[in-house]
């Protein structure tokens, strides 16, 4: 009898795994940090921002870091302010699933609404976001480093969770 050969099936990735970030992680995402960002955040600016009461979660793939997002809780607002999927994990889901943890978290904690910032430049997170039912709201002039004279505007986005109670 023949046998069809096939392809062999592709290893399926491990469950993700999220951990709330603490200052022991900081370590660990800082290479992934500074593979994709112009601008990354130093070790300082991450333990600077869990000090001052900002939460983050980091996405863990067979106990090693895969992505991670920080945000910042006001009110019934939550801004996020960093989130990053490792480079060679690019366009595998994570940043949707990063997308989705940080609205069940906002969600959790009672947010009516997330904002965020991004480069007017990265169309790739722009329409991440976008599919993800963040609407543009503005422009924030000048928001972003680009190299030791320019400085790069930011797209300001929002996502509506609920409706504000009157």
């Amino acid at each position: 009898m023949n046998a069809v050969l096939r392809p062999a099936s592709p290893v399926p990735a491990a469950p993700l795994v999220w951990q709330p970030m603490t200052v022991a992680w900081v370590e660990r995402i800082l290479p992934i940090e500074q593979q994709v960002y112009s601008h990354p955040w130093t070790r300082g600016n991450f333990i600077d921002s869990l000090s001052a009461g900002h939460w983050g979660w980091v996405a863990l793939e067979a106990d090693e870091p895969v992505a991670y997002w920080v945000a910042m809780a006001v009110l019934d607002e939550v801004h996020l302010l960093n989130l990053a999927v490792a480079r060679d994990r690019w366009g595998q889901g994570l940043g949707q699933a990063a997308l989705a943890h940080l609205v069940e978290a906002s969600r959790q904690r009672g947010a009516a609404q997330i904002w965020l910032e991004v480069r007017v430049s990265n169309a790739r997170a722009q329409a991440l976001y976008a599919r993800n039912g963040f609407e543009p709201m503005g422009l924030r002039r000048g928001y972003y480093p680009l190299n030791g004279v320019q400085r790069e505007d930011a797209r300001l986005m929002r996502r509506v969770l609920q409706e504000a109670s009157a």
